[in-house]
């Protein structure tokens, strides 16, 4: 089970970490992603990492502004999301699977979401 959390309301040009904890398995063994969707919009890949941190990937939209992290010892993927935009806001979805990647359709194992909304 994966719960995100950490979302909530700020302006453009602030910054937001989100969290995602997983339960019931073996975290450190998935690469894990973040994705969002918003209003009206499809789900889109945001950014992914390794099982062990030493890979990631990036959209091109938040490359730069968001850092994807992880500690295994406390099963905790992390999305530190920093110059925040209007178009940055999304319901955010974290997940997991076997190796990682940007394909949605890969992952197996999905977050509840968490809102993040920036006002300009």
């Amino acid at each position: 089970q994966l719960q995100a959390s950490g979302g909530g309301d700020v302006q453009a040009g602030g910054s937001l970490r989100l969290s995602c904890a997983a339960s019931g398995r073996t975290f450190s063994s998935y690469g894990t992603g973040w994705f969002r969707q918003a209003p009206g919009k499809e789900r889109d890949f945001v950014a992914a990492i390794s099982w062990s941190g030493d890979s990631t990937r990036y959209a091109d939209s938040v490359t730069g502004r968001f850092t994807i992290s992880r500690d295994n010892a406390k099963n905790t993927v992390y999305l530190q999301m920093n110059s925040l935009k209007p178009e940055d806001t999304a319901v955010y979805y974290c997940a997991a699977r076997l190796s990682y990647g940007t394909a949605i359709r890969n992952y197996d194992y999905w977050g509840q979401g968490t809102l993040v909304t920036v006002s300009s």
